[in-house]
């Protein structure tokens, strides 16, 4: 069978973390991802549940505190300031 290669990029520390759960369990990265890639075509599907985080800005408290400051804002509690940008050096 012709072989083909994949290539990704990970965060260093993600990939370093991956390669030492894969020696732990007796295998390489590239057989853990084979592994993955048969089982996605086995299955025709992602073989895991992908979830995703929900977003804290809408989290109920933040939510309630944004309403409040907009109620506050329309009842003319503002106060006007110029937007200051920080670059990040």
């Amino acid at each position: 069978m012709a072989q083909a290669t994949i290539t990704a990029r990970v965060d260093a520390s993600d990939k370093s973390n991956f390669d030492t759960f894969c020696s732990n369990v007796g295998i390489n990265a590239s057989t853990a991802i084979n592994m993955f890639v048969k089982a996605v075509l086995r299955e025709n599907r992602i073989p895991f549940e992908i979830t995703q985080t929900p977003d804290p800005f809408f989290s109920e408290t933040n939510m309630a505190h944004v309403k409040k400051s907009v109620r506050e804002l329309r009842a003319g509690k503002g106060t006007v300031h110029e937007l200051v940008e920080v670059d990040d050096e």
